[in-house]
């Protein structure tokens, strides 16, 4: 594997859309920038939002950090998706990274993604998301099989580097080659700013990619570890119980593009083997007194029920609606126009 300062090496794509997560872009740029694998350029795509890309542009704007980080605007409709696709186009790697803007990675992060790549079949690699509670420490009553709501590994995934259907988002990696195969992110599916917290779309995309190139091999490594925000609002159960609620709808959407029986094959085991487990612990925390027991098995009997809904108010949705997504090949943008759009130009996403 060939080292960050080649065009081999790492594209790494953080995609902001707020002021607010000023400070938290900095620290996650940062901790890029201090890799034990230097990428070999940081991308900030940045949603629809002028003045968050000038101030971005100028705090970037030194000769020598401007090689290193890149600020683009999303060049497609607003939202996570054409983000992203804004952010592959740009890519000048061999390799391209996704981190959350609220997120810091530890510092052998790439180093572990790019030691996966070294067998040829490896499309893709995801890491570990580590909640950072702002309150310091996990709610008594959050159950860790439910840590994806707000967007962390979760309980019940294998350990170690292991095959996967997807991986998630926020911690992920994929070959260049692996969108010319399969296209980009789809839009219509996933995130738009602080509106209801859709998702799906990279688990949409993977099973894309698996149709595309059969052979292609997808991986989870849990030493790719990086620490992901978790604002004090989003402790609270009332977004626990919006963002289950929308899991469903996303989950319909993802079942509706690419078929029930991959769209859901990992849910099948997670709602039939993980949960019921979680229940029962905290059943039995609770018969021994332990704190948050009760509170845990309700959580999770509640996700389900909730998660189940959104998933059926989906599907009827879709095909009343007759919902459709778009997605096409990533028309890559070569070192002239990739300038131009840290200009506040961006171009160069197909869908």
């Amino acid at each position: 594997m060939s080292d960050g300062t080649s065009p081999h090496g790492f594209s790494v794509v953080v995609c902001v859309y707020t002021e607010d997560r000023w400070e938290d872009i900095l620290a996650a740029v940062d901790s890029v920038r201090k890799q034990s694998l230097p990428p070999l350029e940081t991308l900030l795509v940045v949603d629809h939002n002028e003045r968050l890309r000038a101030r971005l542009a100028e705090e970037y704007a030194d000769a020598r950090l401007r090689e290193e980080v890149r600020v683009l605007a999303n060049a497609g409709p607003r939202g996570l998706s054409a983000g992203r696709n804004t952010g592959i186009a740009a890519a000048r790697g061999e390799f391209v990274a996704f981190l959350d803007d609220d997120a810091v990675a530890e510092r052998d992060w790439l180093h572990h993604f790019a030691a996966a790549y070294d067998d040829p079949r490896v499309m893709a690699v995801g890491g570990r998301t580590l909640p950072a509670w702002a309150s310091g420490r996990r709610p008594a009553w959050f159950p860790e099989e439910f840590d994806w709501v707000v967007g962390c590994t979760y309980r019940g995934l294998a350990p170690g580097r292991v095959p996967v259907r997807n991986v998630l988002g926020g911690n992920a990696s994929f070959r260049r080659t692996a969108f010319d195969a399969a296209g980009g992110f789809a839009t219509g599916i996933g995130r738009d700013g602080d509106r209801r917290p859709l998702g799906g779309e990279e688990t949409e995309l993977c099973i894309r990619l698996s149709k595309a190139l059969p052979e292609a091999v997808l991986l989870m490594d849990d030493r790719a570890v990086i620490h992901h925000k978790v604002p004090a609002a989003r402790e609270r159960f009332g977004y626990f119980r919006t963002r289950v609620y929308a899991e469903g709808l996303s989950k319909a959407l993802v079942a509706r593009s690419v078929g029930a029986q991959k769209g859901l094959e990992s849910e099948r085991r997670y709602t039939t083997r993980v949960l019921p487990a979680g229940v029962l612990r905290g059943v039995r925390d609770a018969l021994r007194g332990r704190s948050g027991g009760a509170g845990r098995a309700g959580a999770i009997v509640t996700g389900v029920t909730l998660a189940a809904g959104g998933y059926a108010l989906g599907q009827l949705r879709a095909r009343r609606s007759g919902t459709t997504f778009s997605w096409g090949p990533i028309e890559r943008t070569d070192e002239h126009a990739a300038g131009r759009s840290a200009d506040g130009a961006a171009e160069g996403v197909t869908r």
